[in-house]
């Protein structure tokens, strides 16, 4: 499975973003991808005071351009994350389309970016941003796949239960910065990826020093052995990571870990019970 990992540059023009993830979309495909992955708000800036701005129901113009996009090349888009409105709130929200252009998942950031570290970063999406509740998977040809966003994947528990739903490969549009980038990005794509011997890809805008926020870049991938199969620098790039899922099941086979700890789970929960009783 070659997987495209489009780090784009994002404008406050959300027309010019849109225009950029879909011609960026046709050079994915011209190079034989997939599935193309773009960035955590690809059509917004990151910033507070532009997610309702830029925000758009379920099925709005970006959405419908991106589904008809991934009909006509027919290629999964992971289509990064954008600001969903629902009922007066605003989501940070990602869309999966297959290759007929039909809406596999919706997943909405359940773990919202609230930090404030000292001498560095500090930014509380909660002041506008909703959270979502749902563990979001979702099946193609090559398997079951997952999707998260961004500060979601700080929480092992959440990439644990996409891969034992059976996830060969977790998604995740995002915009780390540059306290929080240099120090976790890589441990933590690497991390997931051992821990639930899983693919991970991380797709990241390009880095803009004259924004309010300064995303990290440096989109990655790995593979279930903790390998890096491809990272880009800070500026526009498309990466292709060619996903070996036979690596997968070779890796699972040799260090049974995730059934073994499924069924270590059963026994405590069933030993809690009985010393409950």
């Amino acid at each position: 499975m070659r997987a495209a990992l489009i780090q784009m540059p994002v404008t406050a023009d959300k027309e010019a973003n849109l225009s950029r993830a879909c011609k960026d979309l046709r050079e994915a495909k011209a190079r034989g991808a997939d599935i193309g992955v773009l960035p955590e708000m690809f059509c917004c800036p990151y910033d507070n005071r532009c997610f309702r701005a830029y925000g758009e129901e379920e099925g709005g113009p970006a959405q419908r351009t991106l589904s008809a996009l991934a009909a006509e090349l027919g290629m999964y888009i992971v289509a990064g994350s954008l600001p969903e409105l629902e009922e007066g709130r605003v989501y940070n929200t990602s869309y999966v389309y297959d290759r007929h252009g039909l809406q596999l998942a919706r997943h909405r950031k359940a773990h919202l970016f609230d930090i404030d570290v000292k001498g560095g970063q500090r930014f509380r999406e909660s002041d506008v941003l909703s959270p979502g509740n749902e563990i979001t998977t979702f099946e193609t040809e090559f398997g079951t796949m997952g999707l998260c966003i961004c500060f979601d994947l700080r929480f092992e528990e959440l990439a644990r239960c996409m891969c034992l739903r059976g996830a060969k490969c977790l998604f995740v549009p995002a915009a780390f910065n540059m306290t929080t980038g240099p120090a976790h990005w890589e441990l933590l794509f690497r991390q997931r990826a051992v821990d639930n011997q899983c693919f991970t890809v991380g797709v990241s805008p390009a880095r803009d020093e004259r924004a309010s926020y300064i995303a990290y870049g440096n989109s990655i991938a790995a593979d279930p052995w903790g390998t890096v199969l491809c990272r880009a620098g800070a500026g526009a790039e498309i990466l292709y990571a060619d996903l070996d899922l036979n690596r997968l099941e070779s890796v699972r086979e040799q260090l049974p870990l995730l059934s073994a700890r499924r069924e270590d789970l059963y026994t405590l929960t069933e030993n809690k019970d009985r010393r409950m009783e």
